[in-house]
Parts: C-alpha cells; sequence; structure tokens
C-alpha cells in the first residue's frame, strides 16, 4: 500500500467515524460551528490574503491564463463573501430530523419519511478556494462529514481556510475531523478518494468537463455531477415580443461564463422576420457574436454560418448560435436532441403550449417567460448551493441542503402487530 493509499484510508476512517457525531448534532451546535468558522475566517483575514498571494505567485510562475488567476484570487471583498455565505446557511432551515408524510395506515400504524444525512460526501473542485468554504458550510448543515480535495493550484489558500474551519469546529465543541480538507497535491489522492466506497458515500465533482468526465468513468462511489450548460430560450409564436427580446437578451449577456446561461436561441419561424433583427441589434450592443442558421441568415445581417457542433455548445463565452423552427414540435426535438438537460426556456403566452414544453422538455429545470438565468440555489430560495445537478438521481438540478440529504420511512405504532 503506497503512502497516498494510508493517508486517504485514513482521512476515511476518520470521516466515517465524524458522520455519526454530526449526524446526531442539533442544530443549535451546527449553527454554533458556521458562525465561529465565520469569526475565525474574520480574524484570519491577513493570514487567508498571504496564503492566496503565495498560490497567485505560484501561478504567475505556471503561466495560468487570465480566467484561472480571477477565480484563484482571494479578495477581501470575496472573503466578505465567505462569512456572509456562512452567516446566510446558518440562517436557513435544517432539514435533518424533518417527518413528511406521516400517515395512518388500515393497519393503524402511522408511516411516513424521515429526512436523514448522507453520511460522507467527497467533493473535488478546481481553482477557486471559496468553495472549500461554500461546501463545508453546507456539508455540515445538513450533517454530513465531508473529505474535501481541491486543487493544486489553491493549496496554501485551501490549507488557510481549513485551518479557519477547524478552529470554528473547535470552538462549537465539533470533531474536527467532520470536515478534512486533503493536504496533499498528489493526483492519486483523488483517484483513491473515489474509490473508497466503504467510506465515503457520494462524490460530489465541480470543475471543467474533462475532470467531470473522468470522475464519472473511474468512481466506485455514486456521483452527483453536471457535465455542461447548453441552455436553451424558445421564442414561440404566441409570444410577447418584447417580453421575448428582454429574456433572451438578459439569458445570455446577465452573465457569460455561468452553466445557466444561454448558448442557443430558437425562433419560430412565423414570428422571426419580427424579432430577429431587433434581437441581431441589442446583441450587436453587448458585443454577442451570433452564429445562425441558414434562414436567420437570410432575415438579419451580422450572422455568421452555423455549423451542426454550434448546437451542442457550451460557448461560456459572448457568443450564440440561433436557429429558425417551424413551431414548438421542432423546438422540443430540437431541445432534446442537443440540451445538456440543464435549463431551458420558452417564451410564449398560449397556457396550452408552456404546459406542453414544461412536461416534454427533459431538463433539470424549465420555465416560462423568464431567463434561463435564474436557475441558480439562492434565486430558488435554496441558499446556497454545492452544484447543479444534471442527473436524475438523487438530485436534480440546484443541489442545497435538501439535496445533500435522503430519507428513510419511519413507522410509528402503539403495539401494533401484524395480522
Amino acid at each position: 500500500m503506497t503512502d497516498i493509499e494510508t493517508y486517504m484510508l485514513e482521512l476515511g476512517k476518520q470521516a466515517r467515524a465524524a458522520s455519526r457525531e454530526i449526524g446526531r448534532a442539533t442544530t443549535a451546535q451546527k449553527n454554533s460551528a458556521l458562525l465561529a468558522i465565520a469569526k475565525a475566517i474574520d480574524s484570519n483575514r491577513q493570514g487567508l490574503l498571504d496564503a492566496n498571494g503565495a498560490d497567485l505567485k505560484a501561478g504567475v510562475e505556471k503561466g495560468l491564463n487570465a480566467a484561472l488567476m480571477d477565480r484563484l484570487e482571494l479578495t477581501s471583498e470575496r472573503i466578505d463573501d465567505m462569512i456572509e455565505g456562512l452567516q446566510q446557511v446558518a440562517a436557513l432551515d435544517d432539514p435533518v430530523g424533518e417527518i413528511s408524510d406521516l400517515k395512518y395506515r388500515p393497519s393503524g400504524i402511522q408511516v411516513g419519511r424521515m429526512r436523514v444525512p448522507l453520511g460522507v460526501i467527497g467533493i473535488i473542485y478546481e481553482s477557486r478556494p471559496n468553495v472549500t468554504c461554500e461546501a463545508a458550510s453546507l456539508c455540515l448543515k445538513s450533517g454530513n462529514a465531508t473529505i474535501l480535495r481541491g486543487g493544486s493550484e489553491a493549496i496554501n489558500s485551501n490549507q488557510a481556510i481549513a485551518q479557519c474551519i477547524a478552529e470554528g469546529l473547535a470552538e462549537a465543541n465539533l470533531n474536527q475531523q467532520i470536515i478534512q480538507v486533503v493536504e496533499t497535491t498528489d493526483r492519486d489522492a483523488v483517484g483513491k478518494l473515489i474509490t473508497m466506497p466503504d467510506y465515503v458515500d457520494i462524490i460530489i465533482p465541480r470543475g471543467g468537463k474533462s475532470l467531470i468526465e473522468r470522475i464519472s468513468s473511474d468512481a466506485k462511489v455514486p456521483v452527483i455531477k453536471h457535465l455542461d450548460g447548453n441552455c436553451h430560450v424558445y421564442i414561440d409564436e404566441k409570444a410577447d415580443l418584447d417580453k421575448a427580446v428582454k429574456v433572451a437578451v438578459n439569458a445570455k449577456t446577465q452573465r457569460y461564463g455561468t452553466c445557466c446561461t444561454l448558448e442557443s436561441l430558437l425562433i419560430a419561424s412565423e414570428v422571426s422576420s419580427a424579432v430577429l433583427p431587433e434581437l441581431v441589434r441589442q446583441f450587436a450592443a453587448h458585443g454577442v457574436e451570433l452564429r445562425g442558421c441558414e434562414e436567420s441568415q437570410k432575415i438579419a445581417e451580422g450572422l455568421l454560418p452555423a455549423t451542426e457542433e454550434d448546437w451542442g455548445a457550451e460557448y461560456l463565452a459572448p457568443i450564440l448560435s440561433i436557429k429558425i423552427v417551424a413551431g414548438v414540435d421542432e423546438a422540443i426535438t430540437h431541445i432534446n436532441d442537443y440540451s445538456s438537460q440543464h435549463t431551458d426556456s420558452i417564451v410564449t403566452e398560449d397556457y396550452h403550449t408552456a404546459q406542453r414544453f414544461l412536461r416534454e422538455i427533459d431538463s433539470s429545470s424549465v420555465m416560462v417567460n423568464a431567463s434561463t438565468r435564474f436557475a441558480d440555489g439562492f434565486e430558488y430560495g435554496l441558499g446556497a448551493e454545492i452544484g447543479i445537478s444534471t442527473d436524475k438521481l438523487h438530485a436534480r438540478g440546484p443541489v442545497g441542503l435538501e439535496g445533500l440529504t435522503s430519507q428513510k420511512f419511519v413507522v410509528l405504532g402503539d403495539g401494533h402487530i401484524r395480522q
């Protein structure tokens, strides 16, 4: 057995034992720990900035690109956001122990479901050190132990945050092994973490497509994942066109680099001539490159030819593909063929068409007359989120506290016996 295997197995054993402790902790204890971690982060602000400075210096030496360097950087404002996030999670309702659907059966027993922690959650992520804090807070509040493995480029920042987390747990009289941050940058640690089903119940990868595909392929532990966000807006023939322009432009331009940003716009042919020129004008004002089908290029100037690859692309950039479709039938077929099952929206004033779109689009979030940018845990009232799952089991859509729990049946009787 290698040193990495020994180290990861020890983390796993400690996490399993700690999961039982946090699983029975009270809401008050968990909230106390979250607020103590926030206090520790605030008190150690300069130490976090110094550790992050070391990572940034190493990043420059490694030649990390500007986008990675931006995600890696911790500023005082981002530290404030971490503190506010911890306080927000502390204010959320605790899902653990909640009993729902309690009903009497003909035998006289009551049967219901109780929400319980998943156990031990392994989280693998890249670049952003604030994920260490976000992931730790959600796992703690949902009653789970966690093993966090951040990217090697953020090792100093993550270890500094880990020290603050340990300090907060100790102040709340909770086991510091409830939240463990992997100390090695050895890539073999990831391979071991995802193949320890005796000690890890769920793996959540957060990062680029290649990372998530590797984890999904090699893991022996269930994975909650999303691969990408190829999101659509369909402007129906019965859409309010002013509303349609507003929704489409916001869905694309409010932020370019998120998984719920609009990447492909579909327009019903009946209204395409009326709405496309104005859309092109507004997108041009935002500097968005437009790639359109042949019919769309005939209607408006300034569109580059779209290729087959464009219909399935997640650009994460000011680029948008546009396709004219015959109507809702073609729109639904196109979306279900090319969508990544993340978030898709229809703009229409027709109730029956809207209901059909909601039923037939096979995505984790389906919207009517709303920007895809609302696909976010905070906007859904879930508070912070660990990510957005495009899986169908066990969680789908934004994964907040409830998504980090499961349910078990509970039966209440009074000496009942089965006849």
